[in-house]
């Protein structure tokens, strides 16, 4: 019996080990939650198995122990019968001499002249016999255990399905303390995601009064981590805000003193200086409006090839202005406004803007007066002197860190500025624009604030600034601005 449990034991051990390295296997794709729920379900299932192998193993011992006790006595009333009558007492026992059944490693003992017993409840047909020696013969005894055996068997069974309602217990227990431990965890990642984003109001939020678990100390770091972080930005922005309105006082007046020097060389040297130093702070004033949100945009439906045209024209930037088939409609005599039916180029605005028959324009000296439009233009909702700012800044700085020629091409709802220089650095383009960083050396000099001021009013107008590198080479620049 015992050799037929350690058997056992070493199989559930062995399915228990492959059971394991499966799930070791699945786990790496399941959330938290299920593998809480299954390591505490898997735990309660080993606690099930081990103490119910301990309750079969002990009921079996008591089975053993009363059987054999059961043999033994029958088997000593036997023979006193047996020596007083000469006869075997068949009454209610399977007694007899020299039982043709009788186990071989039991008649040896007997003929060894000792009193045994031996127990088989594996076999078909279990019970235990009990023999003696009785001259040169063997008296034996045989007891059945059937009875015993279907007892132990339904208990076995009962201990399987209390045991399945105890994994089952536990399953739906660890599901739902790691529910609210995984809601806890994703709501303190949300946040941290808005403060990556910017949102540095953001916060988990307080725990429960007196929990002092590692979620609440999650919560608290990461809480305590946003407050002193939006504590430094906003110490930083009010230091950028205060030094440039502080320097706009006496930088006009050195504007108005470098205006009364008398004309020569270092006097349009200090003019140009003084000029970069108020356009500097001109932009730091700007990027705090910015950083505190300060800034309230005008919309308007607007026209975005015309605007831009008319961008281009008020800030004099001789670039190249291109339109797509998807912004650029039939005029109304029923031609495009690329080529007309005689095959020449045809005049797209009074201001002198004419298109070479690719989708390209140059700028010409013409100036006839006419107001020409397009049958049908991409409409945008956004503010005028915002997008002018966006698309100046991004020409600004094509044309500093870039190479000519700088090209301006209106596609639908889209503004693309592209050069033909190095490109962006990889640094940019990954982290974004930051300010006084101006990407690499061969770039040129800048504030490294044209971009970040771009990127932040296309935010107050609810447009998208995409910057990556042309297929060709050249930095390109996208201004996605919604429609109307």
């Amino acid at each position: 019996m015992t050799s037929a449990l350690r058997r056992r034991t070493a199989a559930l051990g062995r399915r228990a080990g492959a059971l394991c390295a499966r799930a070791g296997g699945l786990s790496r794709g399941l959330s938290l939650r299920v593998k809480i729920a299954v390591l505490l379900a898997a735990g309660c299932a080993l606690v099930a198995v081990a103490i119910g192998l301990l309750i079969h193993q002990s009921r079996a011992a008591q089975i053993a122990s009363n059987a054999r006790e059961s043999a033994t006595s029958q088997l000593i009333r036997v023979r006193q019968l047996y020596e007083l009558t000469g006869q075997v007492d068949h009454d209610g026992t399977e007694a007899a001499l020299d039982h043709p059944a009788l186990p071989e490693p039991l008649r040896k003992s007997a003929k060894d002249g000792r009193r045994s017993t031996y127990l088989d409840l594996s076999g078909p047909d279990p019970a235990v016999w009990a023999a003696r020696p009785v001259g040169d013969r063997v008296l034996s005894v045989r007891r059945p255990l059937n009875t015993a055996v279907d007892q132990l068997h339904e208990l076995d069974g009962h201990l399987v399905a209390w045991g399945a309602v105890v994994v089952g217990l536990a399953a739906l227990g660890g599901a739902g303390i790691a529910s609210r431990l995984s809601r806890q965890l994703r709501t303190a990642a949300a946040t941290a995601r808005r403060i990556s984003l910017g949102d540095l109001d953001a916060r988990i939020g307080r725990t429960p009064a007196g929990r002092q678990d590692e979620v609440a100390e999650l919560a608290c770091a990461v809480d305590t981590m946003a407050a002193s972080l939006q504590s430094r930005l906003e110490a930083e922005q009010r230091f950028t805000a205060d030094v440039a309105h502080e320097l706009r006082t006496p930088l006009t007046g050195l504007h108005t003193a470098a205006e009364l020097l008398p004309p020569s060389r270092p006097t349009e040297l200090v003019r140009d200086r003084v000029a970069a130093l108020r356009t500097l702070t001109e932009d730091l004033l700007e990027v705090a409006r910015l950083d505190a949100n300060a800034e309230e945009p005008h919309l308007e439906v607007l026209p975005l090839d015309r605007t831009v045209e008319k961008i281009l024209q008020r800030c004099g930037l001789a670039v190249e202005l291109g339109r797509s088939e998807a912004s650029r409609g039939p005029d109304p005599d029923g031609t495009s406004g690329t080529d007309r039916a005689d095959g020449t180029a045809g005049t797209d605005r009074a201001n002198g803007t004419r298109t070479n028959g690719t989708g390209r324009t140059g700028r010409t000296n013409g100036n006839d007066g006419s107001d020409e439009t397009y049958g049908t233009e991409a409409l945008v909702r956004t503010d005028a002197r915002r997008l002018e700012r966006i698309v100046a800044n991004l020409i600004a700085n094509a044309r500093r860190h870039g190479a000519e020629p700088v090209e301006v091409t209106v596609d639908g709802t889209s503004v693309r500025v592209r050069d033909h220089g190095p490109g962006f650095p990889e640094r940019l383009l990954q982290d974004g624009p930051r300010r006084f960083v101006t990407g690499a050396k061969e770039r040129g000099q800048g504030t490294g604030l044209g971009l970040t001021i771009a990127l932040g009013q296309a935010q107050v107008v609810g447009a998208r600034v995409t910057l990556s590198n042309a297929e060709g080479g050249g930095a390109l620049a996208v201004v996605s601005l919604p429609g109307a």
